[in-house]
């Protein structure tokens, strides 16, 4: 397989997507059963509400009206800034029926983040919640509108002082179609801001056959059903709940139940009441259901980060491993529930995929041994199209034989099981959220009070790890560093990246290269277990 682009594909050798959009996949489970329910909505105030493949069509249909009334045209991008709720479905199709650009951001971002985001991904406009619209108004200048939901996610209603705004409810009531467009599975659909090497976030540009292919792939791979009714906690604005869990429903014409977030006291209500048979869970989450009692459910998987026979023993639901990133749209490699593997394997190759470990010098690693995981498609169909706006850095992570690099190491053993190891691009993993060390340190060095520092990963019992810097003052003994540091991430960073602890040394060891030896850094610090 060569360097290859949707781009340069014919339509025969696109023959799987031809004619094949988002728009066309609702509209085939329209016209197959428009009354089953696509989606429950369980707020955390208020009733449960639900909608049919019938309904969801038409309030997508209003909306695009809405947005095309406003303005918004094919190839615009749309800034979606919202928490789990059903306006975040509602607008994500509403965008693909028009073919514009939906810009989904994480919600936990700060005005230095969407400062980044508005001048990287040039928004038209923003779909978002009343306790962001000031936040959004102020970092991203130049806004056609700004259209809000009467409350947040969580039920608040904060009252934006921004002018500008409209609300929600209003593009729904606009006037008019939106115009017919040509099913094409080429059209840009979606872009996601990812962590790299570099200190700000990657803007990962998805198309419309990026997404129907991993919901088909979605679909094989959990081996899910029409009759499946698949929890999805996690947020929406991440690659594994819009991929793994919606596309995938939608795809198989299926049910999706949707929280606002993760919520131990309520996930086994929720879970019981409507049936739920599949989630995608993280260890946060069943670190925090460990100790409840397990009900009669009627889960038939849970897909996990690992496969690990403990989760599968203690809840009685089988569970596997899987690897995958923003840039794979699906899963690169996939554990199987008729082949349970070893403990903390994350599942074999997936033969839609080409994949490679390799050492240092480029040779392919003997079984059991670490390398660097390398991954090969089609550009725009099994791979993210581009990074938006950066094609110096698109084109560094390809090799010239079509070879991603995506900065993790992995080994795998004799039988063909994948085990995750590391990071190799100096990520932090705290929660279920990616974290740049660099972008981090580039907000610490910024402040003046730090003449070096590294920021590092410290084990933490229910979040993996969380941010911590070892930091070289600038003078000696200046007053309060800790809560000055602290201080400035929280102003410039999301809550996630803000570091925890700040250690003052008088050096920093190194390793090759003069490098900072950041395992080093990292052996010095315990495991927070409580």
């Amino acid at each position: 397989m060569r360097n290859r682009h949707i781009d340069d594909l014919d339509d025969a050798e696109l023959t799987m997507l031809v004619g094949q959009d988002l728009p066309a996949v609702l509209a085939h489970r329209v016209d197959r059963h428009p009354d089953k329910t696509f989606l429950v909505w369980e707020p955390f105030e208020g009733d449960p509400g639900t909608w049919s493949y019938g309904e969801l069509h038409a309030v997508v249909e209003r909306l695009a009206g809405g947005l095309y009334a406003r303005g918004v045209r094919l190839g615009d991008k749309v800034l979606l800034h919202m928490d789990n709720r059903p306006e975040f479905l509602f607008t994500w199709f509403a965008c693909a029926r028009l073919g514009a650009v939906v810009v989904s951001t994480n919600t936990k971002s700060v005005a230095r983040d969407m400062e980044y985001y508005a001048e990287k991904a040039g928004f038209t406009c923003a779909l978002t919640e009343p306790k962001f619209v000031d936040m959004i108004a102020a970092s991203a200048q130049g806004l056609e509108f700004i259209a809000v939901t009467p409350d947040n996610a969580d039920g608040t209603a904060d009252r934006p002082t921004s002018e500008g705004t409209v609300p929600f409810a209003s593009l729904l009531e606009e006037p008019g179609e939106a115009p017919e467009r040509t099913n094409d599975p080429r059209v840009d659909l979606g872009i996601q801001f990812t962590s790299g090497t570099t200190s700000r976030p990657k803007a990962v540009l998805w198309t419309h056959a990026n997404a129907v292919w991993a919901a088909r792939q979605n679909v094989a791979n959990f081996r899910l059903e029409q009759d499946d009714v698949g929890l999805v906690f996690l947020p929406m604005f991440h690659t594994n709940a819009q991929s793994y869990s919606m596309l995938s429903t939608l795809y198989v014409g299926a049910t999706l139940v949707m929280q606002p977030r993760f919520s131990s006291s309520r996930f086994w209500d929720v879970s019981m009441r409507n049936a739920c048979t599949w989630s995608s869970v993280i260890p946060f989450a069943l670190k925090a259901i460990m100790g409840q009692p397990v009900p009669q459910h009627r889960y038939r998987f849970w897909v996990f980060g690992v496969e690990l026979q403990l989760l599968i023993d203690t809840f009685g639901v089988p569970g596997y491993g899987l690897w995958g990133m923003t840039e794979t749209v699906t899963q690169g490699t996939m554990g199987d529930r008729a082949v349970p593997g070893p403990d903390l394997n994350v599942g074999r190759a997936n033969p839609a995929f080409d994949l490679k470990v390799v050492r240092d010098d480029g040779t392919r690693t003997d079984p059991g041994e670490t390398g660097h995981l390398y991954i090969r498609g089609i550009r725009g169909v099994q791979l993210f199209k581009e990074y938006f706006g950066d094609p110096e850095v698109t084109a560094s992570c390809f090799d010239e034989d079509g070879w991603f690099d995506t900065g993790d190491l992995v080994a795998v053993d004799a039988a063909g099981y994948f085990y995750f190891k590391d990071r190799d691009k100096d990520m932090l993993k705290v929660g279920a959220e990616n974290v740049a060390a660099s972008e981090v340190e580039t907000v610490i060095t910024a402040t003046g009070l730090v003449a070096e520092c590294a920021v590092v990963g410290q084990k933490h019992y229910m979040l993996d790890e969380v941010p911590v810097a070892f930091v070289i003052p600038t003078e000696p003994e200046t007053p309060d560093i800790e809560d000055k540091i602290i201080a400035a991430c929280r102003e410039n960073l999301p809550d996630f990246k803000v570091v925890r602890a700040v250690h003052v040394v008088d050096e920093l060891p190194r390793s090759t290269l003069e490098k900072i030896a950041k395992a080093e850094l990292r052996a010095r610090l315990p495991e927070i277990a409580e």
